[in-house]
């Protein structure tokens, strides 16, 4: 049984948020890290934002 959100750092590049996330949902980390940075640059800096949040908050 999986637990609650976790950062991977083992696989992270820098904090292990978008590892984490592609550890959580069985996802490709590489997919993970290009629709971050695809969603940065088309939001506007709000998905960094929130990815500065889940490096501090997340385990």
């Amino acid at each position: 049984m999986k637990q609650g959100f976790r950062k991977n750092r083992r696989d992270g590049v820098i904090f292990g948020v978008c590892a984490g996330i592609a550890d959580q949902f069985g996802f490709d980390v590489l997919w993970t890290r290009v629709a971050f940075v695809a969603l940065t640059l088309l939001g506007f800096g709000l998905p960094l934002l929130l990815y500065l949040t889940v490096a501090i908050l997340a385990p």
